[in-house]
């Protein structure tokens, strides 16, 4: 079976699918792949086979002879639908939700307003389209503090800050502005923070996987940049110490918000457990990490999945679409 890894691409996240994809293209059972790995540079030209520094249209074309492609892309420009749109375009399968999906799981915004549309309970926040534009003082005195101010479409908690005193909110919004032009300032949900995966099956059905709770280590505020990816930065506790209606909902939730989002393949569902261990959705991830050491990978092999029997129910199930 031919298949083709993409990773890389123009954004902060760059270094995190290159991680992933080491992990992912060690991992694949060379006895029953035939595999091409597809960097894209952080200037979005594309490395294929022996071409480099190609244009992504050439590239896709190129790609047109693979079985299926597993665009292992974190962040714009690749979760964001951008390179899912571009290989159905070119009739490709691949591994993951299609670009619409993609595109609203990728915008903070979009993701918020759709699960609260189904019931799903997401944190309170005011959406800052411009420069100009900041919070009134009524807005403050909605959210209340902390808040957290978030770029609105990107991963990896790159650009976000917590913000504890009105003061050090303009810092906030510049350092989110600076990913993207659109930001987010959220109300503090104070709680456990639990991860729950989904993954779709070649026969359609869907799995969820067992909770994982994440501990910050480090004394730092929350799950940060420097938490998710040193060595030490978090602990992760899977299964998580749930009681089982408090689990079972959350598995019905993260069911619910992966058929709200349209989602295909996979989606992991990142919630925090605020007063009374309430559960609202905090992030989703369309395409999350794919290390080892991944929250996505270890809650299913806590499930007894395995990291490459997880891979070969990605690609048998985009294979079956």
């Amino acid at each position: 079976m031919r298949i083709a890894v993409l990773f890389g691409g123009r954004n902060g996240e760059h270094e995190v699918s290159c991680r992933s994809a080491e992990g992912v293209l060690a991992a694949l059972d060379p006895a029953r792949y035939d595999v091409l790995p597809v960097r894209i540079t952080r200037a979005g030209r594309w490395e294929v086979g022996g071409a480099v520094g190609v244009g992504v249209f050439a590239a896709v074309r190129a790609l047109r002879a693979v079985d299926v492609a597993f665009p292992l892309l974190h962040g714009p420009f690749g979760e964001d639908g951008t390179v899912q749109a571009a290989l159905r375009h070119a009739g490709i399968r691949h591994v993951g939700s299609d670009a619409p999906a993609c595109a609203v799981g990728m915008d903070k915004e979009c993701t918020k307003k759709l699960l609260a549309d189904n019931g799903i309970a997401v944190a309170e926040s005011v959406v800052l389209r411009s420069a100009a534009r900041s919070l009134s003082h009524r807005e403050r005195e909605a959210l209340g503090l902390p808040v957290f101010v978030k770029p609105a479409r990107a991963g990896s908690s790159v650009g976000v800050s917590r913000v504890d005193g009105w003061d050090r909110l303009g810092a906030a919004v510049a350092a989110a502005r600076a990913v993207d032009p659109k930001v987010l300032v959220e109300r503090a949900v104070p709680g456990r923070e639990v991860d729950v995966g989904v993954l779709e099956l070649p026969d359609g059905g869907l799995a969820v996987s067992p909770p994982l709770e994440i501990g910050v280590a480090g004394g730092r505020d929350f799950f940060d940049f420097e938490a998710k990816y040193r060595a030490g930065g978090a602990v992760f506790t899977v299964p998580a110490a749930l009681g089982e209606p408090l689990g079972a909902r959350l598995r019905a939730l993260a069911v619910r918000a992966f058929r709200a989002l349209g989602c295909r393949g996979l989606l992991r569902v990142d919630f925090l457990l605020g007063d009374g261990d309430e559960p609202v959705v905090n992030e989703v991830n369309t395409m999350p990490g794919f290390t080892h050491a991944s929250q996505f990978p270890r809650m299913w092999q806590a499930a007894g999945i395995d990291y490459g029997r997880l891979l070969d129910t990605l690609v048998e199930t985009a294979l079956s679409r």
